[in-house]
This record gives structure tokens, sequence and C-alpha cells, in this order.
């Protein structure tokens, strides 16, 4: 079998699945089952100034059949002091010396304060830190969390004071409240971040119920914002990944979270530039034991691809993600319905007629029955008809040539630039 080690900006651990800072990782007994089942590591539910959480703090999203579409909560860091925290830290990591133990760390924006907690974590064996500054909620309103996540500056001054006293890898985790993550990955690069985390969980109101008026949870009548997790955050969490992947001036290693919920997942985050998954909300849906399905699929992926380890991924699908100037517009797909495989169900010919370029026929045959058909120089393959059709392989969508070379807008853009600028000097002559 490959070798499904990582190392994580010098933070080594036996596979690239790790438990997310969160309920999961709440308390040493919860730690070391998870462990126990095979977790390669896990970050410790965020230390600080314990608080009082709320009673009613999670709800989810339900959606077409589908029990936790995404998560929202509303609970905060950890309630529980310090010393206590500490001390079963300690004993997990004698327990467990070959797993990765990473500390998440909150504080007030204060030098002191930081060196602190970062003194007293270290102290007993953490392989690394995860500062928190992407919690949108409760410790936002404290000046903490995505209240300093969102200042690029102070997460920069934040990391640097640490970096002045830690000993082990410092790994910053952002938020995605925001409107350029790569901006904080920057800045937190420059005040030393040997890695970036990310995502933090979205702000999010679950829901309100529609019989009580209710927000969904409600804490004795009233709600508030929380935060937004699970797999419907995946694509945003997938496209900020590789955004920080993609620029070079940001370049430490990444640790991708937001909706990973399988070992597919996690090879999508791993092409797309992290180097391994912290996960939350699946083993808050499924257990800890989920992630002896995400070991063997990755297993038999690795093997079936021919790939010796796992950190032959990281980043291999990053080069062919850009900006949407740089596609080619001559490029061509369209879509080809197999008749052996459809249903019938016309919900293509209704997509496309309705919402779309109207190019899906609907159309008899000589014994009466219905069919559709595409017409091809019309369609645009925009593959809508292939993402409502309820049928496995009914439509395809095939690459055609369009008789033409590659052309960018930002290639046409250069190219009328350059005859504008002839014609014009062409005029003076």
């Amino acid at each position: 079998m490959a070798d499904l080690s990582i190392n994580l900006a010098g933070i080594q651990a036996p596979n690239p699945f790790w438990l997310a800072s969160a309920p999961p990782t709440n308390t040493g007994y919860q730690v070391q089952r998870a462990f126990e089942a095979g977790w390669g590591g896990a970050v410790w539910k965020t230390l600080g100034e314990p608080i009082i959480n709320t009673s009613s703090r999670f709800a989810a999203v339900h959606f077409n059949g589908q029990r936790v579409a995404g998560f929202n909560n509303i609970e905060l860091i950890t309630d529980r002091p310090l010393e206590v925290n500490l001390k079963e830290i300690a004993e997990t990591k004698k327990r467990f010396p070959d797993r990765a133990l990473v500390a998440s760390l909150m504080v007030e924006p204060v030098r002191e304060k930081w060196h602190e907690i970062v003194k007293r974590v270290e102290a007993v064996g953490v392989d690394g830190l995860e500062l928190n500054f992407g919690c949108p909620h409760g410790m936002a309103e404290r000046g903490m969390g995505a209240a300093s996540g969102q200042q690029p500056d102070l997460v920069e001054v934040q990391t640097y004071w640490v970096k002045e006293v830690a000993e082990t890898p410092v790994i910053v985790k952002l938020t995605p409240n925001i409107t350029d993550i790569t901006v904080v990955a920057r800045h937190a690069v420059r005040g030393g971040a040997d890695a970036v985390s990310m995502i933090n969980t979205i702000n999010s109101l679950a829901g309100v119920d529609i019989h009580t008026w209710n927000t969904i949870p409600h804490v004795g009548g009233k709600g508030a914002h929380g935060g937004y997790c699970g797999p419907a955050v995946k694509p945003i969490a997938l496209n900020m990944v590789a955004e920080c992947a993609r620029k070079a001036e940001i370049g430490v290693p990444i640790s991708g979270m937001g909706g990973v919920s399988s070992w597919q997942d996690a090879v999508e985050f791993m092409l797309m530039g992290a180097t391994g998954v912290q996960v939350c909300t699946a083993a808050m849906h499924h257990g800890f034991r989920i992630v002896e399905e995400m070991i063997d699929g990755l297993n038999r992926y690795l093997d079936d691809k021919g790939i010796t380890s796992v950190m032959e991924l990281v980043g291999k699908s990053v080069p062919r993600y850009s900006d949407w100037g740089d596609l080619d517009l001559n490029y061509q797909v369209t879509a080809r319905i197999n008749q052996d495989h459809c249903i019938h169900c016309n919900k293509c010919h209704i997509a496309c007629e309705d919402t779309s370029h109207q190019c899906i026929d609907l159309l008899t045959d000589d014994l009466g029955q219905s069919y559709v058909q595409v017409r091809e120089e019309d369609c645009v393959g925009c593959n809508l008809c292939s993402i409502v059709c309820p049928a496995e392989g009914a439509i395809d969508m095939i690459e055609v040539g369009s008789g033409l070379e590659p052309m960018t807008w930002n290639e046409r853009q250069r190219l009328l630039g350059a005859l504008h600028t002839n014609s014009s000097e062409a005029g003076v002559l």
C-alpha cells in the first residue's frame, strides 16, 4: 500500500485525516477515541479564557432527503479550565506519540497574553499551534476570532508575537468571511506563519421556524448568526484553498477543511494544494469510525493510480486553476444524448427550453414514441442538461473541434490593443 504519512510544515502524521478544532476534540477522552479509530491527527478545541456556552447551539440544513447537507453552530471555544485541557493534552500525546496533536489558541490581541498561552501549551508536548482567527460568532464580539482575522495587519502582528516565543510550527487559521482570503494569508506569512489552515465557518442563519417565528437555533426565543460548515461549504473552501495555493507569495503548506466528508473530498483538497485535511461535521454526523473508510478508500485510490506516497498528490491540479481571462474561448463541448440510457423524463428539454439555449428538441419517432435530441450546431456546451439529468450515462458532454486556434480573452485584448497601437502609429505616419 502507498505511504499515507504527511509532513505539514514539520508536523508529522501517519495519514492526512485530522479532526478539526471543534466539539469532537473538546476532551482527551474524545481525541483518544478518535486516535484509536485511526485519525492521523487532531486540533484540540480552541483554548483560551473559558466561556459559557448557550443551551441550544446547533442546527442543520437538510436538503432533498439528505440529512445535514449543511451544519450551523453558535458554540464557542472551550468552556473548561486551561489546566484541565493541558493535563489531558499531555496524557493524550503520551498515549499516541505518533499522532499529530495541535493546539488551537485564541486570546485577546495582547502580546503578553499570546506569549503566556503559547509557553504553557508547548510545555505539555503539542506538535504545533493553530491560531484561531476565524470564529465568526461570540468571540468576534469580544474582539477575537474573525474580528482579528478580518484585519490583515492584526493577523500579521499577532502571528509575529506568537513566533517570538513558539518552538513548534505555527498554523494560522483563516476566516472565509472576507473579500479576499489571499490578502490575509499573505499577512500571516509576513508574520512568520509556517502554514495556514482554511476555512473556518461562514456567517450564517440556519433557518426560521415558520410556525413559531423563532430562529433556528434559538435561545429562549432569540437567535444570532452562527458558523456554517458541512458538505454545502466544500466548493467555497476548495476555491479558497486553490487561490492561496496558486499564489507564490504565500508559499506555505495548507491544511484544508470545509465539507470534507470522504476520501474523495480529501483527494480534491490535496490536488488543489492542501497537504492534509481537517474534518468536523462528517465526524459529528457519523462518528469517528468514518476514518476507516477514508483510509481504505485513499489507499485503494493511490494503488490504482500507481502512486507510492500521498504527498505526491499535493498541488497537482493547481497549475490547471487560473483566471477566467485565461480560458480558451474557442474550446467547445456539446451535449450528446444516449437513447439507450434515456428514461424519457424530458427534464433536459425543459431545462434547456426554459432556462438555457433552446437546443434540445422534443421529437416523435415513427412508432409515436417521444424522444429528445440535441441540435449540436446550436448547443453552447453549458452542461445544464447533464446536470439535471437523473439517469446515469444518458447525457455526455463531448469535446468537439471548433477549427479555431486557442484564444483567451486576455490574449484577445492584447491583440486588439496591439492592432489599435499599430493603426494609430500608421495614422500618424
